[in-house]
């Protein structure tokens, strides 16, 4: 566990932060619920979902409601918490990929169809192209036209930003905090921490693996926010582990962050509950995503990040084991992906399936929280 005191603040002045920040947050709800019905920016439910009668009414739900807890972080933290040491940067990871999924969310609504070009296609413009020049574009960026294809696997859209253009824009939000956890932090986060005083000397390795954390982090927030209560109600309890964390190891500036995280994912999951008046969309979930890694990096708790977001991990592995069994063996292993709408198909309720993964991860995020202290 890395340790470094530098004026701790009280935990009473910390938790302050989450009261203010659910009292904030509470407070803009009513003008963001009717700002998001007023444009009538809602997404619609996966086809998938249709046959299932909890996600009749949720047609009508409008998404972007993450927009709450950002709006709300972002001002409290510039206003009372601005730190060029620890905060402008968790806060700046943290808007990037907000912006990132509020462009893929109004793209979803509003945007206009697009295609992307089959990979077999471009083969054969490169064959038959009757401009030299353009067959020699294609072939020199056929590796790109190869990655893009490879990222419609796991997900492809006719509207909102692809797959492959999310994962370019998180790689930069993602080098962000690796150049600032890198350079700015010092020798000491060049390390892995694990439980039991276990260090690993990374080196400059320490850049990609922080920039793989980051990407991995907001992306599996982003898919396990799928049902009413769900992803606001696991991030309370993996951002309250990282506020006490926080305070525990002497960074007064990341645990009062986290705190008004806390008070502002109280408000959300309030209005989230089902039935819900908003979604919290990918400009939350990516967002949000994004925060708690950089957070547990900033604090030297990468070696129990795996629990303190246990479930969110869980549900992207889903996807992942789904998409690689569909593809290399030609069948499913779940009913369908990611692990919550499995459950909802085997005839779980969306409040059982809900309340059952806040208190499996509950109990992995405790877990966490113990190692931590070793």
């Amino acid at each position: 566990m890395l340790t470094i005191l530098q004026g701790t603040a009280d935990l009473a002045y910390i938790l302050s932060f989450t009261l203010v920040g659910a009292v904030v947050a509470f407070a803009l709800a009513p003008l963001l619920i009717r700002f998001l019905y007023h444009f009538q920016l809602v997404k619609g439910t996966k086809t998938e979902l249709t046959s299932i009668g909890s996600h009749a009414n949720k047609n009508n739900t409008p998404i972007m409601g993450g927009l709450l807890v950002i709006i709300t972080v972002a001002l409290l933290t510039y206003l009372f918490n601005w730190s060029r040491d620890f905060t402008w940067v968790p806060i700046g990871v943290m808007v990037i990929s907000a912006i990132l999924g509020g462009i893929d969310d109004f793209m979803s609504i509003y945007g206009v169809e697009r295609r992307s070009r089959k990979l077999k296609h471009i083969l054969t413009l490169i064959r038959v192209h009757h401009s030299f020049n353009m067959r020699i574009w294609y072939a020199v960026t056929l590796p790109w036209t190869m990655f893009k294809r490879l990222s419609v696997w796991f997900g492809s859209r006719s509207r909102g930003v692809f797959v492959h253009e999310k994962l370019i824009l998180q790689f930069i939000a993602g080098s962000v905090a690796s150049w600032w956890i890198y350079s700015k932090l010092g020798p000491a986060w060049h390390n892995i921490y694990l439980p039991f005083n276990i260090n690993i000397e990374a080196g400059w390795l320490i850049i990609p693996i922080i920039i793989l954390i980051v990407m991995f982090t907001a992306n599996a927030v982003n898919i396990a926010d799928g049902m009413d209560g769900l992803t606001g109600g696991m991030l309370i309890i993996t951002m309250s582990a990282l506020t006490l964390l926080a305070w525990i190891n002497g960074f007064g500036e990341i645990a009062i962050l986290n705190a008004t995280t806390v008070g502002a994912l109280i408000a959300y999951t309030y209005f989230n509950i089902k039935p819900a008046r908003f979604m919290m969309g990918d400009v939350g979930s990516l967002g949000l995503g994004a925060l708690v890694a950089v957070s547990a990096l900033a604090i030297g708790e990468i070696g129990t990040l795996p629990l303190l977001g246990f479930m969110f991990y869980v549900e992207a592995c889903s996807v992942l084991i789904q998409v690689g069994s569909r593809y290399l063996f030609g069948r499913k292993v779940f009913a369908m992906a990611p692990l919550h709408h499995h459950f909802e198909i085997k005839g779980w309720s969306e409040e059982k399936t809900v309340m059952r993964f806040w208190i499996i991860h509950l109990f992995f995020v405790i877990c966490g929280f113990w190692l931590a202290l070793h």
